[in-house]
């Protein structure tokens, strides 16, 4: 039971930041630091109750229908890409200069070439949040492929297996732990891609407006719910994988499950 034990001492210690940072935002809320742009706790869940299931229903789900739909299609391209690099070592420039400007280039310089490039704006906000998860799982699957150790891999080149089968054999395997690493980290980062592409599109509902609509009106604790929704949204994501990571990493590595 170690690694359950585990499990929940990590889980221990973010419930202890998060009581924490919630002491220190309400302190600030009393305070009216900033000049009264922080609302404490409880206008915050004063504002949620305000507007009602509906109204979140109405405008969460399709930010986190599409933030789903660029989470799949930014991951799937980047480990695939990460595979044919492996098998294909040639493209490994080609593909890591790609990598490098789909991170380094801002989502706000990009949207403009791509709303002119998709009519729909669905299409723009799954691209832009495609683009926010595509370096970070490109990079990190690329680096598991390689994790094995050479003495493995000569193994199975010794039974007549080429890199294919290296790949289908070893590597993948290998490459569990930072596959699962990176798509943590990709979670957050559709939902922020999203969240953006609705900003600079403005559909007709999503997170995005929401939130521009409420700072048209200065209703302070009613952004300050948006936004925070948004993040327990983008946290679940992370929680999730989070789960599988440790499950799925002792696998991987030949340990129990529930050791």
């Amino acid at each position: 039971m170690t690694g359950v034990r585990a499990f929940g001492s990590r889980w221990g210690a973010g419930a202890v930041g998060l009581v924490a940072v919630v002491a220190v935002w309400w302190i600030a809320g009393v305070f009216e630091w900033f000049k009264g742009t922080i609302p404490t706790p409880f206008a915050v869940l004063r504002a949620i109750g305000e507007q009602g299931s509906e109204f979140y229903s109405t405008n969460f789900t399709p930010t986190i229908e599409l933030a789903l739909r660029g989470f799949l299609w930014g991951n799937l391209l980047a480990i695939v890409l990460a595979l044919l690099v492996v098998i294909i070592p040639l493209i490994e420039g080609l593909a890591t200069q790609l990598a490098i400007i789909s991170y380094c280039t801002p989502l706000i310089a990009v949207a403009p070439i791509v709303q002119v490039a998709f009519a729909e704006v669905q299409t723009m906000i799954v691209f832009l949040a495609a683009i926010s998860v595509f370096f970070t799982t490109m990079i990190g699957t690329l680096t598991g492929l390689r994790s094995p150790q050479q003495a493995s891999l000569d193994l199975v080149r010794v039974y007549g297996g080429g890199a294919f089968s290296q790949l289908v054999r070893i590597r993948l395997i290998a490459a569990v732990p930072n596959i699962l690493g990176a798509l943590k980290i990709a979670g957050p980062a559709a939902v922020l891609g999203a969240v953006l592409g609705e900003f600079l599109s403005m559909p007709e509902q999503g997170i995005g407006p929401a939130l521009i609509l409420a700072q048209q009106q200065a209703a302070i604790p009613q952004v300050w719910a948006i936004a925070l929704l948004a993040g327990v949204i983008a946290g679940i994501g992370y929680a999730i994988v989070s789960v599988v990571s440790v499950f799925a990493t002792r696998w991987s590595t030949g340990n129990a499950v529930f050791a």
